[in-house]
């Protein structure tokens, strides 16, 4: 293993504890098992003003129109985000083979190179339902704190990558429903959607 790609793992091992920390479970009202709720009264989810891949300014409610998986992360990402979306992309057309209809969003934490151009192109050869979002650092920084998610720059230089929670959020119009963690197989997703759904 490369001392990059160990100190990668590292920093993805701690980061998984810490936010694994973060979470409490706490059982729902109904037969869909436990929701991960922040300690306190706190919640996930909020307003949000971004960019989409298409390069218009749209809030939360232009995006959540129906459920969705929402996920934090880079287009520049080598391994962790492009397994965790084409899940939550195989997992849409799961559902949909069903009737149900879930939107993936994805939005970045490197809006620097994550433009709205460059974002279109992901998003078309990602899912053709895909929501790409970016903004100004403030805009992602603020959407991140309304998630409770972490990022943060590692390196210099054009190949830097980006530390991440790695958490996909499924949410509703009304808000959050439950959150998805990365050892979750596309059917086990498809089930917990269908459970809120169905």
């Amino acid at each position: 293993m490369s001392k990059s790609l160990a100190i990668f793992a590292s920093s993805v091992a701690t980061l998984g504890i810490a936010v694994g920390a973060y979470f409490v479970l706490s059982p729902t009202e109904n037969q869909c098992g436990p929701t991960g709720v922040i300690a306190g009264n706190a919640t996930i989810g909020g307003p949000f003003e971004l960019v989409n891949h298409k390069g218009v300014t749209v809030t939360e409610k232009d995006v959540i129109k129906d459920v969705s998986l929402v996920y934090f992360g880079y287009t520049y990402c080598p391994d962790v985000c492009p397994l965790d979306v084409a899940r939550n992309a195989e997992a849409v057309d799961l559902v949909a083979a069903d009737g149900i209809n879930v939107t993936p969003v994805f939005i970045t934490i490197d809006p620097a190179r994550d433009t709205p151009e460059a974002l279109s192109d992901y998003v078309d050869v990602t899912h053709e339902k895909m929501i790409g979002l970016t903004g100004t650092d403030e805009q992602i920084a603020a959407a991140s704190k309304a998630y409770k998610t972490y990022y943060r720059k590692n390196g210099e230089g054009e190949d830097y990558l980006m530390d991440h929670s790695t958490f996909s959020y499924l949410m509703s119009p009304d808000g959050f429903l439950d959150y998805i963690r990365r050892d979750m197989t596309a059917e086990q997703v498809a089930e917990k959607v269908g459970c809120f759904v169905g």
